[in-house]
């Protein structure tokens, strides 16, 4: 439908005409179960006013069929009213009341009102989810996030149901005309926009408990809480964990922020085939199932719950209560989300990890997205939803939440954190930009943060930093700092200026102890404004072995090692006592390796030397995956298959070397598995773990490591489609499922191949989930099998784009892109055919969708990467290719 991309302009025009009021929504799913039943009755009532009587304006419906509008007591012809996603209202008066009536759809990609049946029992389970704009897939609304009201929702299911909505349940009524089914009602909403709406039903398993507070005044806050999940995952459930979390975190938010929670219950349910990992529905938060372990998990997956957890719940401030007007200040909400998320990790639950995972993981999301041509101001420029639906990304959430602690260190914690008490008081049930919390946390720090907010949301790129240092011979032959100048280069990927900006940092000087530790033996602060600045409280100190420039991690930048640093991590990584310390040293090395300033080979052999040592497990998890990339796209074909030998051995041996049954052994498993996809030398041992005939002390085989274990033969064209099928048989669960399309579609066959690509681009079968498993599979090959999928892959895009939700092309665009190619002996980059192929598509679809082109340059852009690596030598650099900016 062409009119299904909404402008920024055009939601401009509606929100300065009218204001709504109410909105009642009822929706009928009795039927849901019957997979033959593709939609279901929607009926949306809206009381809105207009500012201009007279006036028209339009409502957002994606439906099967439109059946009824009632407009002010007037019924309109359908036939004229509606035009595609759109529903023409004219004539309007000053206070008005319309309601529509269709049936909308059941959707398999996520998006709307989703459908799944549990192959585990065959039970049919439904949720919502809108973000930025499907809510208009279940009800006909004004889908923007600044035309906010209250919702009263009523569903009728099966009466055996669990259901759920953002409000209290008000009544369960069971329907005289039907014994089988019932109606909920639920209590009106506080003020709210359409994405944050949300609906659950289904068989699905339910616990409660409650929270209750008595905060500083004395005031007393009761929260009533539930918890679901799919009925065949509830003994994998850990509701007592989770309740706990839940605790923790309402009692230190609501302290945090003096604002007591705003939306009374808080629900919380994992559903199945989720696109996010959560979303942040306000009394009834969803996450991905993933959360739910029901195959044994490490630490620091419990640990990256928890942030998701408290990320969902600070959005019950930042995002529910305040929200942005439009989606150019998505990051009001995610980056501040992100921050809040890892503070309440750091600061209310057990883990002392948090700022750590941080800095290796998320900001190395950021580090990526901010490299990209397509990169841009956390402050962004979002024209239409198509653009809002691309900029969930890094920049908004890492880079921003970065951004976020490097403001902090800026005004103050406590300045910090009063603005954002007043932004609230301020602006509650409302929307904002980002001149209203500049507001607020300028009159809160004494400071004026427009310099800042033009110099770190306003511009592009990432700062890269390093210290050019002077030594001088002490007399006694050791060295000292003459001199040290901090370095800042900054250049906008997009306007290709230099955009030096403001850095608070720490730097630490790292030195080894008499038992050969690296500890930290002096710090000194150093502000740093331009492209150079000298420390001069360095000077005259004794030259350390390691001097880290953004020691805590408190800005956000890349660092590059001097020399005599790198040389010292190079050869005692593993010496280095402090875990943030450490694992900024492996951002340091993994950065010089992606940006081609040194052999990725490198990179590997300082895993394969130091991650055994490596204590921490998300760390560990993070340079084990990098290792892997490393190895596939960045080490040049003719030295690859010596050094994947090398990683396939040490992952063995670690595997056994490590305690049994810590996490250590199980990251070891993981990362045999990977490996095993493209060097086959482990293969023995993998179907022995699984046929039971090799056993490593505490290891688990359970389900997820079995099919990692069948993807990795089912690659090596070692397991049979039966043997695929009986595991399947063996573990009929929803992920089993998504295993087995994956496992499948790795077979090494031309018609294998075939296959999985006629499903995943043809087909409309598969659902979000499996379409993803099925991409994950096809991939899963030699670059020559891969070849005859090029040409199609671009013949492809426009139908694809234009046929399939955004949801899915996205997928389908970004997951086939034939982006793991090798160099050659004799190739440069931009030559390389597939680079040369996408440009010639690009050049000759200057008016395709931004959003397509968008992902077709990002993926451009990460092949260019990979094979600038390829081509570093031995010792040296490439030559950095061109990367293309426009979209």
């Amino acid at each position: 439908m062409p009119n299904q991309n909404l402008q920024r302009s055009e939601a401009a025009e509606r929100s300065a005409l009218i204001t709504t009021h109410s909105y009642d929504v009822a929706l009928d799913v009795r039927s849901a179960a019957d997979p033959d039943t593709a939609g279901y009755t929607s009926s949306s009532t809206i009381a809105f006013s207009a500012a201009q009587p007279g006036a028209s304006t339009f409502l957002d419906f994606i439906a099967a069929e439109v059946h009824s509008v009632v407009l002010n007591g007037v019924a309109l012809a359908v036939a004229d009213v509606v035009d595609g996603a759109r529903i023409r209202l004219d004539n309007l008066q000053a206070e008005n009341r319309v309601t529509v009536t269709g049936t909308a759809l059941y959707s398999s990609s996520g998006e709307g009102m989703h459908r799944f049946f549990d192959p585990a029992d065959g039970q049919c389970y439904l949720y919502t989810q809108y973000e930025p704009a499907d809510a208009r897939r279940v009800f006909a609304n004004f889908e923007q996030p600044d035309l906010k009201a209250r919702f009263t929702f009523s569903v009728t299911a099966p009466a055996s149901w669990e259901v759920a909505s953002n409000g209290a349940r008000a009544a369960r009524l069971p329907l005289a005309d039907d014994a089988t089914a019932s109606r909920w009602d639920f209590e009106p909403t506080q003020p709210m926009s359409t994405y944050i709406t949300s609906v659950l039903a289904g068989p699905y398993f339910k616990a409660e408990d409650h929270w209750s507070g008595t905060l500083d005044g004395g005031t007393r806050l009761d929260v009533p809480l539930a918890l679901y999940c799919r009925a065949s995952m509830a003994p994998s459930f850990d509701a007592a964990e989770l309740f706990r979390l839940t605790k923790q975190g309402l009692e230190f938010f609501n302290r945090l922020f003096d604002y007591l929670y705003p939306w009374g219950k808080y629900d919380q349910a994992f559903v199945p085939e989720y696109n996010l990992g959560a979303m942040e529905n306000p009394g009834l938060v969803t996450f991905t199932e993933d959360y739910v372990f029901t195959s044994r998990a490490a630490d620091s997956q419990y640990q990256g719950r928890a942030n998701t957890l408290l990320h969902e719940m600070a959005h019950m401030w930042f995002g529910d209560l305040v929200t942005m007007r439009w989606w150019d200040d998505l990051w009001l909400k995610e980056s501040f989300a992100d921050y809040m998320g890892t503070l309440g990790v750091d600061r209310a639950t057990d883990w002392d990890t948090a700022w750590v995972n941080f800095a290796n993981k998320r900001k190395a999301w950021a580090y990526v997205q901010d490299q990209l041509p397509t990169t841009h101001p956390i402050v962004a420029d979002i024209p239409d939803l198509e653009a809002a639906k691309q900029n969930f990304d890094g920049i908004t959430y890492a880079k921003g939440a970065s951004v976020l602690k490097q403001l902090v260190a800026y005004v103050g914690f406590d300045a910090f954190i009063a603005g954002s008490r007043q932004y609230f008081r301020d602006h509650e049930y409302g929307n904002t930009t980002l001149e209203d919390l500049l507001g607020a946390l300028s009159t809160a720090s004494g400071r004026d943060l427009t310099g800042w907010a033009r110099q770190w949301l306003q511009t592009s790129g990432i700062s890269t930093l390093q210290a050019g240092i002077e030594p001088a011979d002490a007399g006694d032959g050791q060295a000292v700092l003459e001199r040290v100048t901090l370095l800042q280069e900054a250049s906008d990927p997009v306007t290709g200026r230099q955009e030096p900006r403001p850095h608070r940092l720490r730097i630490g000087l790292y030195n080894f102890d008499a038992a050969g530790i690296l500890v930290r033996t002096d710090s000194v602060e150093a502000d740093l404004a331009g492209a150079a600045q000298e420390v001069g409280a360095l000077s005259g100190k004794r030259r350390p072995a390691l001097l880290l420039v953004n020691d805590d991690d408190l800005s956000y930048a890349k660092v590059r090692l001097d020399p005599v640093s790198e040389a010292t991590v190079r050869a005692s990584l593993d010496r280095i006592s402090d875990p943030m310390a450490r694992a900024l040293c492996w951002s340091a090395l993994w950065n010089s390796a992606r940006d081609a300033l040194s052999p990725a080979s490198q990179y590997v052999d300082a895993v394969l030397r130091f991650a055994p040592a490596e204590p921490g497990t998300g760390v560990l998890l993070n340079i084990l995956g990098n290792a892997g990339v490393a190895l596939e796209q960045y080490v040049p074909a003719g030295e690859r298959d010596a050094l994947r030998k090398s990683f396939a051995d040490g992952a063995a041996r670690e595997l056994y070397a490590a305690k049994p049954g810590s996490d250590q052994q199980l990251a070891w498993a993981r990362t045999l598995a990977t490996a095993t996809r493209t060097e086959g030398s482990k293969a023995g041992l993998l179907r022995g773990l699984l046929d039971g005939s090799e056993q490593v002390p505490g290891l688990a085989v359970d389900a997820e490591l079995r099919w990692s274990l069948w993807h990795a033969l089912a690659a090596r064209g070692m397991a049979t489609e039966q043997e695929l099928d009986a595991e399947l048989a063996r573990d009929t669960t929803a992920s089993g499922r998504a295993g087995h399309a994956t496992a499948l579609a790795a077979r090494p066959e031309a018609a294998v191949k075939a296959a999985a690509w006629d499903a995943a681009v043809r087909g409309t079968s598969l659902s979000n989930q499996l379409l993803s498993a099925t991409i994950a599979g096809f991939y899963t090959a030699s670059e020559e099998l891969l070849d005859p999928f090029v040409e199609p892959y671009f013949e492809c895009l426009e139908t694809v784009w234009a046929e399939r939700s955004i949801e899915i092309a996205s997928r389908i665009v970004r997951g086939l892109y034939p982006g793991v190619r090798d160099l050659g002996p004799a190739g440069t980059p931009e030559n390389h055919p597939v680079v040369a192929r996408t440009d010639r598509w690009l050049a000759d679809h200057p008016d395709a969708p931004r959003a397509l082109r968008r992902i077709i340059i990002e993926q451009r852009s990460h092949l260019l990467r990979s094979l600038a690596a390829q081509a570093v030598p031995v010792s040296g650099h490439a030559v950095q290719p061109r990367l293309r900016a426009e979209l």
